[in-house]
């Protein structure tokens, strides 16, 4: 662990740095669409910093968080050496240079194209050079998880592979996969466009490159929290977990169910056909099974250890749950969200109920609630967990870390509940400002004020967290460090070979896009339809 340490808090302080920025230009924005600060900034700024807000959280703190955590798993995990550790510091600074070029371009003003970059709205081309930049290092890092991986596997010929690190590593094989499609993307009709190469682009084409990307990126976002759910929540709860097998599974099924689902996001969308459409309906829904296989196993695993601290009854052993431990808070308080999160996920992706809620708050409040809410509070509780590991120093009080997790669950809760709300009411997104003299849109007024509300409370959580991080780098010395990962019940000693490996599992991939993907891009190359056709460029 010690020759990683320098490397894992390195991509940590750069990813919470840029969070901790996000999240002021979050309550800035909300700000400046509510009553109370409807005349400040303009349409322009505001967009400008809606591009940051997203790339800065969507881009930079997940994929430096990831990255780090990888790191630290793939040592502690299979305690042994991380392989290619200058592999390693190369693909960090090339992280780093990525994330510079992009972001001077649009706090410039040239890139206001928000995260998702559909053209035929364009940025600089140095936006887009960074983010390949940024995604090249990325592709470093699940190489050398790959690697270590298999290098584990050929020093203990038989054995499982640690569930962390298999996880870890289905992570890193999905990642692979789903960027191809923004790879295609950007390097193909993007820059080129960008740079003058070309004057028209295919705007149907590209945003089913994008989408190819859009929607399983959310899950390279999610595995991270999943892997604390399976390998530290029963720990840290005193308990066992439920089943290793049914954890292997559910990586798994993260890998071949979240590729081929990112058209759904096109349902309003004409360039593609109703029988397309009903295929991604589909396949969508399938998503839902891994996090149903989870919510049971960790539920399950918590009543182990609620039962062995002494709970009786059909619910008695949740009370006896030490809720006082971060990991155990932030759990509970993840899977909460989860639940709202995950309702407004079954809306939308219902092809009927898409329409009604399309391109509304409804969607802005269901993106939070998963990303932000349930995904980003488990980030914190993993930091919680792991970073006195890392400095070798203690938590000086527990207090404050619950106050802070309290105050994200509550700040998150506050600031999308509206949003739902108002999106039932037709309130659109991605508008800079509205004009509350309209007897219509007045209505909306005291409900932004409250998800505002929301938004100041979860700056202040993030600034609390920052310092909760901070204060540990100058805490007492840590004395006994408990150990990490949970054990099963029934410890697996042998698993079949394909709850070890990923090579029938990418053979599956291929197949589901083959369906979900092959006719949809097929036609803007065989026969592209007028409304499809190229946009020109400005």
């Amino acid at each position: 662990m010690h020759s990683v340490k320098r490397l894992c808090l390195a991509h940590f302080w750069v990813a919470f740095a840029f969070f901790a920025a996000a999240c002021a230009i979050g309550t800035w924005q909300m700000w400046v669409r509510s009553p109370l600060g409807a005349s400040v900034g303009t349409p322009g700024q505001y967009y400008m910093l809606v591009t940051a807000h997203g790339v800065a959280l969507a881009f930079v703190l997940t994929t430096f968080f990831i990255m780090g955590f990888g790191y630290f798993v793939a040592t502690t995990a299979l305690d042994r050496q991380l392989p290619g550790k200058a592999w390693a510091w190369g693909a960090y600074w090339l992280a780093v240079v990525g994330v510079v070029v992009a972001f001077a371009p649009i706090m410039n003003g040239q890139a206001s194209v928000l995260y998702t970059f559909y053209p035929p709205l364009t940025g600089s081309a140095w936006f887009y050079i960074g983010l390949v930049l940024l995604v090249v290092a990325s592709w470093i890092w699940a190489v050398l998880m790959m690697v270590a991986m298999t290098a584990w596997k050929r020093e203990n010929p038989g054995r499982p592979v640690p569930l962390a690190m298999f996880a870890t590593v289905a992570n890193a094989v999905m990642w692979l996969w789903t960027t191809v499609g923004v790879a295609v993307q950007l390097l193909f009709q993007v820059i080129p466009a960008a740079l003058g190469l070309v004057h028209t682009i295919d705007v149907g084409l590209s945003r089913t490159l994008f989408s190819w990307t859009l929607h399983a990126i959310v899950y390279f976002w999610l595995i991270p929290a999943y892997i604390a759910f399976y390998t530290m929540v029963p720990r840290a709860a005193g308990g066992r977990l439920y089943s290793d097998t049914m954890g292997r599974l559910t990586f798994i099924l993260f890998l071949v169910y979240s590729l081929p689902v990112g058209l759904h996001h096109l349902l309003m969308d004409p360039e593609h056909g109703n029988a397309t459409k009903f295929i991604q309906v589909v396949l969508t829904a399938f998503v839902s099974v891994p996090t149903l296989l989870t919510i049971f196993t960790i539920t399950a695993s918590l009543e182990i250890a609620g039962r062995l601290r002494g709970g009786r009854g059909p619910f008695g052993w949740i009370a006896t749950l030490p809720w006082d431990r971060p990991m155990v808070l932030a759990t509970g308080l993840s899977f909460v969200m989860l639940g709202f999160g995950g309702f407004g996920g079954l809306i939308n992706m219902g092809y009927g109920m898409n329409a009604m809620v399309h391109n509304t708050s409804w969607v802005t409040a269901h993106f939070h609630l998963i990303f932000g809410g349930s995904v980003v509070i488990m980030y914190f509780a993993i930091c919680y967990e792991i970073w006195p590991r890392l400095t070798g120093r203690e938590h000086p009080t527990l207090s404050l870390l619950r106050l802070q997790l309290w105050s994200w669950f509550v700040g998150m809760m506050v600031m999308t509940l509206p949003w739902h709300w108002l999106g039932l009411q037709g309130q659109w997104r991605r508008v800079a400002n509205f004009n509350y003299a309209d007897p219509i849109i007045a209505g909306w007024g005291p409900w932004v004020i409250v998800s505002l509300i929301g938004g100041i409370i979860l700056l202040a959580s993030a600034l609390l967290f920052l310092r909760n991080l901070a204060v540990l780098h100058r805490g007492a010395v840590l004395a006994v460090a408990r150990p990490l990962y949970a054990i099963a019940v029934h410890p697996p000693q042998r698993v079949p070979a394909v709850l070890n490996s990923f090579g029938l599992w990418n053979v599956l991939v291929l197949v589901l896009m083959l369906v979900a993907y092959g006719l949809p891009i097929a036609q803007f190359l065989i026969e592209p339809s007028p409304s499809a056709i190229v946009h020109r460029m400005r």
